[in-house]
């Protein structure tokens, strides 16, 4: 799984993981979460999901961070937006207005200081995209960057790994803790059965599904 991966599949058009609305536990946490305060939201491995307009709409100035410059194009001229493109290194940034920029690079090449206004991660996509062997990267690098008391809201998707093989990967309740609880405050905000009906469920025939919504605060 490493870049090639993700620029074939992004070639390839194979992008199951996309959701073509907001995702609902967005809408649903979000306001309970963070309350009237505006603050720049990080969404790391974001592809080019609809929740970054959701947040943008709703005041906040959101920084998206993918590996993929077809995601990173196909989030702008499909909402009928332009942006900005500006080349460089480590990032090849994105730019709509001054509150929403998609930065197209490599998520472990992002600084403190590209992030010290961030006060909030919203993660639907990315530590799930991760294979074991990959997740305690992904939470030590979340921590070392992100400022203090930073919050996080983490929705995660739990299955038999025997049905299928990800992306998206199970990653269970207890894994989380195990990734986090050394530097963040870790709450489970709810747990559901996936339904039936889910087209992600019925595509690949997941029976007993589980997804978790988790509230984090680095400490």
């Amino acid at each position: 799984m490493d870049h090639e991966f993700w620029h074939a599949r992004w070639e390839r058009k194979e992008i199951g993981f996309h959701q073509k609305s907001v995702n609902h536990y967005l809408h649903e946490h979000w306001p309970d979460l963070t309350g009237p305060e505006k603050s720049q939201v990080l969404v790391p491995l974001c592809g080019k999901s609809h929740d970054l307009w959701w947040l943008h709409d709703r005041g906040h100035p959101v920084l998206g961070v993918e590996l993929s410059s077809i995601a990173c194009k196909d989030f702008f001229e499909e909402a009928g937006e332009k942006a900005m493109v500006t080349p460089g290194s480590p990032f090849t940034r994105f730019r709509h207005d001054d509150t929403l920029e998609l930065w197209c690079g490599d998520f472990y090449q992002l600084s403190p200081a590209d992030v010290n206004n961030v006060r909030w991660v919203y993660d639907r996509a990315a530590l799930i995209a991760l294979p074991p062997s990959m997740r305690q990267r992904y939470a030590s690098h979340l921590s070392a960057i992100l400022p203090e008391s930073c919050g996080i809201l983490l929705i995660t998707l739990d299955y038999d790994g025997s049905e299928m093989t990800g992306p998206p990967f199970n990653v269970t309740d207890t894994e989380v803790y195990e990734l986090f609880s050394d530097d963040f405050t870790v709450e489970r905000l709810r747990q559901d059965k996936m339904a039936k009906d889910d087209p992600f469920a019925k595509r690949k025939g997941l029976g007993g599904a589980t997804e978790s919504v988790f509230r984090l605060h680095k400490r």
